[in-house]
């Protein structure tokens, strides 16, 4: 089963990859510009010189191609269940919960985004009452949940109130993709500083 990327994610250095299309590259690196399945594509050998002397030929090859799949109109968007796992795109942070849109459920990557919460009371499972959603979330981060409701027609109730769910990527105020050095903290590898998330642990 070919791996999963998400928006954003960092796919590698474009030394070892091509960009295909659903990616985009910065800063000399190869970014997922969209959810999908990540696909490489072997380039065909390209003979650059034959010595006259002898029979053998030089040949290189260009990095493999990484592209996603769009998916198309005519799939059959999969509905998120309870207790399925999710990955979500944080949208906005409010006093008592975050806004998500939800891109995949299992490791299935959604048709149509759906929109999601994660209430105050839901992001950790101990010391409820002194959760800052602020220094829990930001918008833009991408966050594994786990579906506790269905709620109501325009919302699912989620949950990060478990050691393995939480913020899996983010990025710092400059921009920078930055990974986790705890529970609770993120760092930029650039700048060196570090923000405070609800950090998911990794499998």
């Amino acid at each position: 089963m070919a791996s999963l990327a998400i928006p954003g994610q960092l796919l590698g250095p474009i030394s070892k990859h091509t960009p295909g299309p659903g990616t985009h590259t910065y800063d000399s690196q190869l970014y997922a510009s969209i959810a999908g399945p990540i696909t490489s594509t072997p380039p065909p050998p390209t003979s650059t010189s034959t010595s006259k002397s002898k029979s053998k030929s030089t040949t290189k090859s260009a990095p493999p191609t990484l592209w996603i799949p769009r998916l198309s109109s005519s799939t059959t968007n999969i509905l998120p269940t309870v207790d399925a796992i999710v990955l979500c795109r944080v949208t906005r942070i409010q006093a008592r919960q975050a806004t998500v849109a939800i891109l995949v459920v299992g490791d299935t990557v959604c048709a149509d985004e759906f929109q999601g919460v994660i209430r105050k009371e839901d992001v950790r499972a101990t010391e409820k009452d002194r959760v800052i959603l602020g220094a829990s979330f930001v918008p833009g981060d991408i966050v594994r949940a786990c579906v506790i409701s269905l709620g109501d027609q325009s919302n699912y109730y989620l949950s990060t109130a478990r050691n393995e769910l939480g913020v899996v990527m983010a990025a710092s105020e400059a921009g920078n993709a930055m990974y986790p050095i705890s529970w609770k903290e993120f760092r930029d590898p650039l700048s060196g500083e570090t923000e405070s998330r609800k950090v998911a642990k990794p499998f």
